[in-house]
């Protein structure tokens, strides 16, 4: 039987919209369909009615499929001469263990076809109108991850962050010190601000903006998460104060009071 390709697709950070043109062609062809636990429903919705879709999806504390089991099920309708499609949250090769899949995949002679997507720093940087980077702000870009095989993965970061990097922390968890001092130890100023946001770009978007040094007093914002620390961060308090001051309406009826009794007229 001929072997058909796998691919593994981006389905973007949580808008519906942001998920691109091809990744929703090869959507549409699918046979089967794995895909993670956050892909939304008007992303599902675009797999063909007789594919099998399967959710192998991992969440913090609940039932997950291992990455073992998902990598034998890839191999499995890839040989059957089916169009696979994995499809993940943001992008696939962006912390989404999506060059495990792709080693095994090989390994195995099937050929594979990466379908970027939106990975979820950039979402949220369009979402809270934070520039990543920033000519006169911010130079480095810095990625890292808050869950790894490697338990001791935040003593993995360089000893000392450049002053003027923007850092973004993806799953980085609810127990925030080791992170904070982390951050404090490579250098990254008590002040420097930073935005935890929750469900970036989704209808049930949430942003915490704090301090590194006011990290542990931040809310247990539901999953999924991201850390962004640096001085662009300013950039969403800005926003924040602009939202605020929309947000109260001028329209608010009050009692009209006379100017020269200050008593309601009759």
């Amino acid at each position: 039987m001929e072997t058909r390709k796998v691919f593994l697709v981006g389905a973007g950070p949580g808008d519906p919209e942001l998920l691109t043109l091809k990744a929703a062609r090869v959507l549409r062809s699918a046979d089967v369909v794995l895909h993670d636990d956050l892909v939304s429903a008007e992303v599902l919705a675009l797999i063909p009615p007789q594919a099998q879709v399967i959710n192998v999806g991992k969440r913090c504390g609940m039932k997950s499929t291992p990455q073992e089991e998902i990598n034998k099920l890839l191999v499995q309708y890839g040989l059957m001469g089916l169009q696979v499609v994995r499809l993940k949250g943001g992008d696939p090769f962006i912390f989404g263990r999506g060059g495990e899949e792709l080693e095994t995949l090989q390994q195995a002679g099937i050929e594979v076809e990466i379908i970027p997507g939106i990975t979820a720093a950039l979402g949220v940087a369009a979402g809270t109108q934070i520039p990543l980077t920033h000519r006169e702000l911010s130079s480095t870009l810095i990625l890292v991850t808050g869950n790894s095989r490697n338990a001791e993965h935040i003593a993995n970061w360089p000893d000392a962050l450049p002053s003027n990097a923007t850092i973004v922390v993806y799953m980085p968890g609810h127990q925030l010190f080791p992170l904070q001092q982390r951050l404090l130890s490579s250098g990254v100023a008590p002040e420097t601000p930073c935005a935890i946001i929750s469900g970036a770009t989704s209808e049930t978007e949430q942003v915490h903006l704090t301090v590194v040094a006011n990290l542990l007093a931040a809310p247990q914002l539901s999953a999924p998460r991201l850390l962004v620390v640096g001085e662009v961060v300013r950039f969403a308090e800005s926003r924040q104060l602009r939202k605020q001051f929309n947000d109260f309406s001028v329209g608010t009826q009050y009692s009209e009071v006379s100017p020269n009794t200050g008593e309601n007229p009759a």
